[in-house]
């Protein structure tokens, strides 16, 4: 059956330009790392999907490797296009990435020409698409030559299989170089996708410069740290979390510096009227090169209260000074 769209979808959020690029991207999209594998329930995944799409997010965010089991968010994402979505693929902006483990062998990651090409082909298998809208190079390789790297991403665009290109993980010196390369091919680079949160600024250190001078767009992911920056973890542990599986976010990284970190930025959210995730969300969206906001949800209800930031007042000195004093507070306690 065929979905049909909310009509006022494109009324919900703005959308931004990517860096100096003719993209433009919702300020939040949604990610598929987790909750739209094969493990998870595909009702579930749906509703978020088109429920996504009905308040204006136009941006899905994949990568080769999503799952578990790897590769099935991006056959969950196609039966969504093939069987709801198909008549507004051009209203879509379809990711994805290659660079980390997918495969057995020598040829299975990282960023030769010989994996970038066969994973985006098996991706695009997946999807069920002709092409992609972006690709991204997942992660940089210290063994292969940049310049092959970037090259299979300009042949992903020349060979039609993708529109645009992306890097992804990239230090500040590799993105320049990977820039300048990309910039000679005549595919330049429009969008960069780093973790960043409050509570991982590394981006900071001079890749957001870098950014800004290249006219490349940024799209964060992780900007609540794997859930950290909500009020799950305030009182206790939930069994179902993140933390509690011990994946990327771990108990022991809900320290008591942390918590009481969490805490005065819960109170500085309270007083602006906010949720901590939607603090979390307006303080990475502060910056100007800051294109859009990967978010991740596992109900439709996450993706509203991050959409609640659209309407908020922006963060003005006096808030950012107590954000980052906030903050501090992870030091100062033991």
């Amino acid at each position: 059956m065929s979905h049909t769209p909310a009509p006022s979808r494109y009324d919900r959020q703005p959308y931004r330009r990517s860096g100096r690029s003719g993209l433009l991207l919702p300020t939040l999209s949604l990610g598929l790392w987790h909750n739209f594998g094969d493990v998870d329930r595909h009702d579930t995944a749906r509703e978020m999907l088109l429920g996504a799409f009905d308040r204006g997010i136009t941006h899905f965010d994949l990568a080769n490797n999503y799952g578990p089991p790897p590769g099935s968010a991006e056959v969950t994402m196609g039966r969504v296009l093939r069987e709801d979505l198909a008549a507004y693929r051009d209203e879509l902006i379809i990711s994805t990435k290659a660079g980390y483990r997918m495969n057995p062998g020598p040829y299975g990651e990282w960023g030769s020409r010989k994996y970038l090409l066969a994973s985006l082909d098996a991706s695009l298998k997946r999807l069920g698409l002709p092409y992609v809208d972006i690709f991204y190079s997942h992660r940089p390789d210290p063994d292969t030559p940049l310049e092959e790297t970037m090259g299979a991403l300009d042949q992903a665009v020349r060979s039609g299989r993708a529109l645009y290109v992306g890097l992804s993980n990239y230090s500040a010196a590799q993105t320049r170089e990977a820039s300048a390369i990309l910039r000679r091919l005549g595919t330049p680079c429009v969008i960069h996708q780093p973790r960043y949160s409050m509570l991982d600024r590394h981006v900071e250190g001079g890749l957001l410069d870098v950014l800004a001078e290249e006219g490349i767009g940024c799209i964060a992911f992780s900007p609540l740290a794997q859930g950290l920056l909500t009020e799950k973890y305030l009182a206790s542990i939930p069994a179902d979390s993140r933390a509690a599986k011990g994946g990327f976010l771990k108990p022991t990284d809900i320290t008591p510096g942390r918590l009481a970190a969490l805490r005065g930025l819960k109170e500085l959210a309270d007083a602006r009227g906010q949720t901590l995730a939607q603090l979390a969300l307006s303080w990475v969206l502060r910056q100007p090169v800051m294109t859009s906001i990967l978010v991740g949800a596992s109900r439709l209800a996450q993706i509203d209260d991050a959409l609640g930031i659209i309407a908020a007042a922006p963060l003005n000195d006096a808030e950012l000074a107590a954000i980052d004093a906030a903050l501090a507070l992870e030091n100062a306690t033991t």
